[in-house]
């Protein structure tokens, strides 16, 4: 879109005398459309499902050294549905591949009647990398793609977090995935802390068509490990006594995640062991509005004591100390926020409030737990009071994705933006007494980042980008 006619003029006028105006964003937006939520026109037939499987992702069994399961989507035509697995070698002849049979379950959407596969492979060899692919209908595969299995205990490990992508997902979140690999080539994992999609408009599966593009140069070589978002969820009776919260049809079919999660939220809470870190991942929503916080808490409780790695991660949607203005998930602080302090557990990832924020726990002396919120995605929020008072950093109007590196006795965190420039840094170390102290990385870090327009493009002002 074009700036305003005021602003093309002061453009012009600057250029004729040499020298550079910066104007403020609310004057350069006057003229702007606000961009749809997908790239796919109405009635395009972009992500209608067909004989040819697409939507793949490799997701962490519980022992992600000798595991990981497959999902993906083909059309209704396909009978027994095939995934073929061999060790990777540098000949086209991959040799004889082991295949395994599918499990199928079926979803109809705007973009037709899908059929959505899984398959759990086991009996894998760590830090080996395997070459597989996936059967279509008509005699269609996918190609061959390549995943290494997680080494054992005491090797180094690079993962990926993402804060929520949500809406404009191949637009804009893309681009963040392509520079998250920039940084990070030899990352094995992804996190993904909810709301993946937006969802409720009609388009729900275009948006998950979109979604699983953007993630696409993530999903193709390493595990992915997404946390349920409330947008991953929907309204069912809306506005009348019988409201209640319900998982969406998306979730159980497109992630095939370990089936070891708590009482009452089984299908979005799950953990797994990678290396030297043991994950777990929480259902938020659940937990606020299902009423199963007190069920998570304990089964957290227990999963995080009986764990024999040396680090600890949590990845959950709505946050424990809420960035933005009047969100207060007071639930979480009863029920889940004891355990996470009382197991110190390393990192909380986080996502819900469109902003970043990162602070330390509510008892002083601790390098542990660092809670940090962000996000990947186009949505932008603003901070509130609190939050500018008792964290940092933080940012508002900025896509991020963030690195973790965990070698030995020391975690290494980075936050960059969209286009790569160090946002936040830290390292937890030993502290010589049992515990952990958090060693801050000023040097190469750009400043602070606020919001500068007064509202969206569509008037909100409690917003900063839509």
């Amino acid at each position: 879109m074009h700036a305003s006619r005021e602003a093309r003029l002061a453009l012009a006028a600057a250029a004729l005398l040499g020298t550079i105006v910066a104007l403020p964003a609310f004057a350069l937006d006057a003229s702007r459309v606000p961009e749809p939520n997908t790239l796919v026109p109405a009635g395009d037939t972009h992500y209608v499902v067909t004989a040819f499987p697409d939507r793949i992702v490799a997701t962490p069994a519980q022992d992600a050294a000798t595991g990981f399961s497959v999902s993906w989507r083909t059309d209704a035509a396909i009978e027994a549905p095939l995934l073929e697995i061999v060790v990777a070698g540098d000949s086209p002849d991959v040799g004889a591949p082991r295949r395994m049979q599918a499990a199928t379950q079926a979803l109809r959407t705007e973009n037709g009647l899908a059929h959505h596969h899984r398959v759990d492979i086991d009996g894998l060899a760590p830090d080996t990398l395997y070459a597989w692919r996936v059967q279509g209908a008509g005699g269609w595969w996918s190609p061959w793609r390549q995943l290494r299995t997680a080494a054992p205990p005491g090797t180094p490990l690079t993962l990926l977090y993402f804060g929520d992508t949500q809406n404009k997902n191949a637009s804009l979140t893309s681009r963040v995935a392509r520079e998250a690999l920039r940084h990070a080539p030899d990352a094995r994992l992804a996190l993904y802390a909810g709301d993946l999609v937006s969802g409720g408009d009609g388009e729900d599966d275009n948006e998950w068509g979109e979604w699983f593009d953007a993630a696409r140069p993530v999903a193709s070589g390493m595990l992915v490990a997404p946390a349920a978002g409330n947008h991953e969820y929907f309204e069912e009776f809306e506005d009348t006594p019988r409201e209640r919260r319900v998982l969406g049809a998306h979730w159980p079919v497109s992630f095939a995640l370990p089936r070891n999660g708590a009482p009452g939220a089984e299908r979005t809470s799950y953990w797994f062991d990678v290396q030297d870190a043991r994950v777990v991942v929480l259902d938020g929503t659940s937990a606020l509005d299902l009423g199963t916080a007190r069920a998570q808490a304990q089964w957290l409780d227990g999963v995080l004591a009986g764990s024999p790695r040396a680090w600890s991660l949590v990845v959950i949607h709505q946050p424990m100390f809420s960035p933005r203005q009047d969100r207060d998930n007071a639930l979480l602080r009863e029920h889940v926020l004891p355990v996470l302090e009382r197991h110190r557990v390393d990192l909380v990832l986080q996502g819900h409030d469109h902003v970043y924020g990162r602070r330390g726990g509510p008892e002083a002396g601790h390098g542990t737990p660092q809670y940090v919120v962000s996000v990947a995605g186009a949505k932008q929020y603003r901070l509130s009071d609190e939050a500018r008072r008792t964290m940092a950093p933080v940012a508002e109007d900025t896509q991020l994705f963030q690195v973790v590196r965990i070698d030995g006795d020391t975690l290494r965190y980075e936050a960059r933006t969209a286009t790569g420039r160090l946002y936040d840094a830290f390292s937890l170390q030993p502290d010589g007494s049992g515990g952990r102290r958090i060693v801050e990385q000023t040097e190469g870090r750009i400043s602070q980042r606020d919001c500068i327009r007064a509202a969206t493009l569509k008037g909100r002002k409690d917003r900063c980008w839509e």
